[in-house]
């Protein structure tokens, strides 16, 4: 294992693998650990002399979950990035390290299989899984928690010892309530994940090839692209409503919608164009079609036309295709899942945010198809109870230095209150909308200035599964030495 102190010329090269750099960690030492017995020798000194310890996988943690500087340890678990087949547990095994791109392609060149997750290639393994991530596959095949089989955890007992437990989904597994709180309760709350086990519930035999989900051999890659020139705030308020109108009708599982997978881009004005990208099998019967028809039901009315642009992809290429950073790298974001699309004052609350003058930074507002087969899961089944929304709603803002810190951090908080203003500025569970997610993490949720519904942020994010999940936090985890400012409490 590799310890870093502050002194050491490399020291710097992996504190600075963040992907918001408003947080950067400053420990006393960072271990880079090449298996789990170095996991658990550096979690067991951390714990014996008093320290705070943190982890981290991709290094993409959105919020001051990480890079707080109370964490005197972090543990940075890129070197532990391998994916294979175990065949006497008859599952896929793959580190935290690894990037989505290394496993998608992985899993793909070795045995054609995947698992349902991000669209960012260079996102990390562990936080995203642990957190319930989803992916333009997610419609069709579910939740990558969904395909979860188990985990290795390095976890600290009431001794204070590490202890490494493989939890399994099995009914009979003594461990079983620690593989759940993975499948949605975030990460750094039980311990620390060495390995994700991964195997389609239902499925039988031992042939790799057909214990998870096949990909499209090829995809649609199409951007429609509206301008903001010409867009007045009526065709705005109709491209939204077009979309969202399309989602609510379309997101029953087993259709054949559900092979495409949509993200509506909502750009600032000054960023001239606003992008729906879309991404279907185009070896589905009647995917062109599919494709057009949701288009012109997007565009209709909306008073421009898009630019329409279509590429035929191999699935792998477009799967693992890092688009270019053109976003400023200090940001904030905010999140929440709905059930329904949202109103037209809504829709002209982020017509007037995002044509605001006197904001100098980036924003944007992503809606991304959700649904599917995602909602064929019960909200108790797995950790992430959110499994009857449409879309996932994701806001960001982002600019270039930190003076600007305080004011655009501010500027987007008021922004997404009033689009929730109905609710006491958060995305209050109810028949509209269906709470925050753990993977878009907001602290915001915890603050009564920003939060004023009166619902405790453990509501926002986990609902009715929390009471569960701080059981397991106890079991587990009995003197919470893994905690960030949005961590399960022990019961």
């Amino acid at each position: 294992m590799v310890a870093l102190s502050p002194s050491d010329p490399r020291y710097p090269e992996l504190t600075k693998r963040s992907f918001n750099p408003r947080f950067v960690s400053h420990p006393d030492v960072l271990h880079l650990p090449y298996s789990v017995e170095q996991v658990e020798k550096a979690v067991e000194q951390a714990v014996g002399r008093g320290q705070r310890l943190t982890v981290r996988s991709g290094g993409h943690c959105l919020d001051n979950l990480v890079g707080d500087p109370a964490f005197r340890v972090l543990l940075d678990m890129s070197a532990m990035n391998r994916t294979w087949f175990d065949g006497e547990r008859g599952a896929f095994v793959v580190e935290p390290g690894a990037t989505l791109g290394e496993l998608f392609t992985d899993l793909y060149l070795g045995w054609r299989v995947t698992v349902p997750a991000g669209v960012c290639p260079a996102v990390g393994v562990g936080g995203h899984i642990a957190g319930g991530g989803y992916g333009p596959l997610s419609r069709r095949h579910g939740l990558c928690v969904d395909h979860l089989y188990g985990v290795e955890v390095v976890t600290v007992d009431k001794s204070g010892r590490a202890k490494t437990v493989l939890a399994t989904n099995r009914p009979e597994d003594p461990n079983r309530d620690l593989w759940w709180a993975h499948t949605g309760g975030g990460g750094g709350n039980f311990g620390i994940v060495t390995k994700y086990l991964f195997r389609t519930p239902g499925v039988s035999g031992n042939d790799p090839a057909k214990l998870l989900p096949s990909p499209p051999d090829r995809v649609f890659m199409t951007w429609a692209v509206f301008p903001w020139a010409g867009l007045s705030q009526e065709g705005f308020v109709r491209l939204v409503k077009n979309h969202n109108a399309w989602h609510a009708a379309n997101s029953a599982p087993g259709t054949p919608t559900a092979a495409l997978h949509s993200a509506l881009h909502l750009n600032t004005q000054k960023e001239e164009n606003i992008y729906l990208e879309i991404r279907n099998d185009s070896t589905a019967p009647g995917a062109k079609q599919l494709l057009d028809d949701y288009i012109a039901a997007v565009s209709n009315g909306v008073g421009v036309k898009p630019n329409v642009s279509t590429t035929d992809d191999l699935w792998l290429s477009n799967a693992t295709y890092e688009f270019p950073a053109t976003i400023p790298p200090r940001t904030k974001s905010k999140g929440g899942h709905l059930r329904k699309p949202l109103s037209e004052p809504q829709i002209v609350e982020l017509y007037k945010g995002l044509t605001d003058p006197d904001y100098k930074g980036q924003c944007l507002v992503y809606f991304a198809a959700y649904g599917g087969r995602i909602n064929t899961v019960s909200p108790t089944a797995t950790a992430i109870p959110q499994r009857d929304s449409i879309m996932k709603l994701w806001f960001s803002a982002s600019w270039p230095d930190a003076s600007a810190d305080e004011a655009s951090v501010d500027w987007l908080r008021r922004f997404y209150q009033r689009v929730f203003g109905d609710t006491g500025g958060m995305p209050v569970p109810n028949d509209r909308y269906d709470g925050c997610y753990i993977n878009y993490p907001d602290i915001d949720a915890k603050d009564p200035a920003w939060n004023k519904s009166g619902v405790p942020w453990t509501t926002l994010y986990y609902k009715q599964n929390y009471p569960r999940l701080q059981r397991v936090k106890a079991a587990y985890d009995p003197h919470n030495v893994f905690r960030h400012p949005l961590s399960i409490e022990p019961a």
